[in-house]
């Protein structure tokens, strides 16, 4: 069977069924509304919930056949030590996709979501990495099929564009990123297909096409900071991801792959909810018993420290939170005693011992 061609000339899709599409889209924007909510009430967001900004990142690296797991991420964070064969690689990539994550929201601050901006996130996300010689920050120049690894073009399942009309693709595109639709989150999942599609970039179109949900959900104004974390549900369902994607180019199924994407949206919205409700908690709990028992002005700091990083080394605390020293090792002392702290790693001569953050792990990573 030959590769499915690109859908050229049929974007933006001029019919969906929105028969279909309507009694999906209330719930999911409803489950976006709630977890909004949830996030307004957070202190420091992007602190407490910085974990699950992680996860993330290492899902959606997964997603690309990355091995490393959310736990082997934040060791190598704290201790620098050399990872398991083969893993090194697979860190860097999702290290870069956080760190993409995290500056283009910042430049979206003085940029409006667009072409510049994405490209801006391809350049860092491919930094360093694996891909990091393919042209960073610049769209394709070379003709590209997609398939399983070592698949000659015969075999592929699914041609992009070529390279002469990735340019006007990706203009048609930012044109209709910022164009007035119906519904937002419909448009959302428009855009990812169309992005996926068009396959602009040598390496990196997957994980760009996922940073672009909660970036695209700041944008819109359906929340305030892009605290959505989508991967999970899409790692869950890979095959069916990919192969509704296929079906917009193959079959011209926008609608079934809207339909997929509002349900991925309403399901993720629901679990994010419930985490960031399970954090917030935690962390409550925790602070009322960390200010009684150490009566430092210096506790709610330092607990926002940890939840930040939940993997340390204590000289990275001490030096690092901006707590002074002896405070910052009674509290640590202290917290440990409470259980709070679990040690992972003791202190051995000049190598620190590293701590965690356990019940913040355990609901982050379940």
């Amino acid at each position: 069977m030959p590769p499915v061609p690109y859908h050229q000339g049929k974007f933006p899709p001029t019919e969906l069924n929105w028969a279909r599409l309507i009694p999906l889209i209330g719930p999911a924007a409803a489950a976006v509304s709630r977890y909004e909510g949830v996030l307004s009430a957070v202190p420091n967001a992007h602190v407490l919930l910085s974990p699950l900004t992680t996860r993330e990142a290492v899902l959606s690296s997964r997603i690309e056949g990355t091995q490393t797991t959310f736990g082997e991420v934040l060791h190598f964070e704290a201790t620098d030590e050399e990872p398991a064969a083969g893993r090194g690689a697979d860190i860097t990539e999702v290290l870069n996709y956080r760190r993409a994550l995290l500056i283009a929201v910042e430049e979206m601050g003085r940029l409006p979501l667009s072409l510049r901006l994405l490209r801006s996130a391809h350049a860092r996300l491919l930094e360093g990495a694996r891909g990091g010689q393919r042209d960073p920050g610049r769209f394709r120049r070379v003709p590209v099929w997609i398939g399983p690894s070592g698949t000659g073009q015969e075999e592929a399942r699914y041609t992009p564009p070529s390279v002469e009309l990735v340019p006007g693709a990706m203009d048609e595109w930012e044109r209709y990123l910022h164009s007035e639709q119906p519904d937002k989150l419909t448009q959302l999942a428009i855009l990812h297909a169309e992005f996926e599609a068009i396959h602009p970039f040598l390496d990196g179109n997957g994980r760009i096409g996922r940073l672009l949900v909660p970036l695209f959900m700041v944008h819109a104004g359906l929340l305030a900071t892009p605290s959505f974390y989508i991967s999970a549900y899409l790692e869950a369902h890979r095959d069916e991801y990919y192969e509704r994607l296929l079906a917009v180019s193959r079959d011209g199924d926008w609608t079934g792959w809207c339909e997929f994407f509002l349900t991925a949206v309403r399901l993720q919205a629901q679990a994010n909810q419930a985490k960031a409700s399970e954090i917030l908690a935690l962390y409550e709990k925790t602070k009322g018993w960390i200010l009684e028992l150490t009566h430092s002005q210096h506790a709610v700091p330092a607990l926002d420290w940890l939840f930040m990083r939940p993997v340390f080394r204590v000289t990275d605390f001490v030096e690092h939170s901006g707590v002074p020293a002896a405070t910052g090792r009674r509290i640590l002392k202290l917290a440990r005693e409470g259980g709070m702290l679990r040690e992972l790693r003791p202190a051995s001569g000049r190598r620190p011992g590293v701590l965690a953050v356990t019940e913040l792990l355990d609901i982050v990573d379940h």
